[in-house]
């Protein structure tokens, strides 16, 4: 593996998660307006700007490369910021995982039949997991003494041989369910975070490359569980049209050359569309078109 030629002046150096969220990351990005292609071989993938250049990093480590200006950003998880203890710029909030959109949860589990109910009972245990320094920051808080051994992979496997539990990072729970486990306790909810090295931020070129990168990011995310709806809809019929819209929603309204016309365009949620176009055609709207998004900037 060849590594890349150094960073062109005005070039950002932006860390991409290699492994269960580079799939996902890449599709985010793609709504965005980035084409990042990579080679199965090679951990450097092209991208369509020429000020970024992209490495793919396991998110375990890229909060330390960022941290240590090797990385100008990247996006990791809050979780491995906190357990590599490096300081770097949070400059967003992303909530995407591999197959969903909510928080993931580092977990305490045991065997379905085990006598470990919670924290206390894992005096003198031994404990399985990838995330040492937050199990041991855990077991501290909770009076607990405890042998925590580094997990390279297949945590889940462990107990009861290899482990009396685990600390496993979990987003449905399903896998500690098919490997007879229980969960009797959560660490901490971890999303994925934007990063930024703090020289780099202080850059100016960079700071604008950064900040505009994470309003697209989020401009992806927000338009995930929305559609656009357009119809029009004569005056006499307005009210009632406006009054099936959910309330939240403030619909834009321009005149058609047609008198007494409107056209009426807004954004709703995408779980309720199915429930309000057979109302919205009922209370008189006509040319009801329902549209996807890419992106909604507030």
């Amino acid at each position: 593996m060849s590594a890349p030629t150094p960073p062109k002046p005005n070039t950002l150096r932006l860390g991409l998660p290699k492994g269960s969220l580079e799939e996902t990351t890449f599709s985010l990005f793609a709504k965005a307006g980035y084409k990042i292609r990579a080679d199965s071989r090679s951990y450097y993938p092209s991208i369509d700007d020429p000020e970024i250049e992209c490495i793919l990093i396991r998110a375990q480590e890229m909060a330390r490369y960022v941290g240590e200006g090797i990385l100008d950003a990247g996006l990791t998880g809050h979780d491995w910021v906190l357990e590599s203890g490096a300081q770097v710029v949070e400059v967003a909030e992303l909530i995407y995982g591999k197959v969903g959109r909510k928080p993931l949860r580092w977990v305490l589990a045991v065997p379905n039949d085990s006598a470990i109910q919670g924290a206390a009972d894992l005096q003198g245990k031994r404990i399985a997991t990838e995330a040492v320094g937050m199990t041991q920051r855990y077991l501290a808080k909770h009076g607990v003494t405890a042998t925590v051994e580094f997990s390279w992979g297949a945590t889940e496997v462990k107990p009861p041989r290899l482990a009396d539990a685990i600390v496993e990072i979990t987003e449905t729970g399903s896998s500690l369910r098919a490997n007879n486990l229980r969960i009797i306790d959560t660490l901490c909810e971890t999303t994925t975070r934007f990063i930024a090295n703090h020289d780099a931020w202080a850059d100016p070129f960079k700071h604008r490359k950064i900040e505009r990168l994470a309003m697209l990011l989020k401009a992806v995310l927000a338009a995930e569980s929305k559609v656009g709806l357009m119809l029009n809809v004569s005056s006499a019929n307005l009210k009632k049209v406006l009054g099936i819209l959910p309330a939240l929603h403030k619909p834009t309204l321009s005149t058609l050359s047609d008198d007494g016309w409107y056209a009426l365009n807004t954004i709703v949620d995408e779980k309720v569309v199915r429930e309000i176009i057979p109302d919205l055609q009922a209370a008189g709207a006509e040319g009801i078109v329902e549209y996807p998004l890419n992106k909604i900037v507030p």
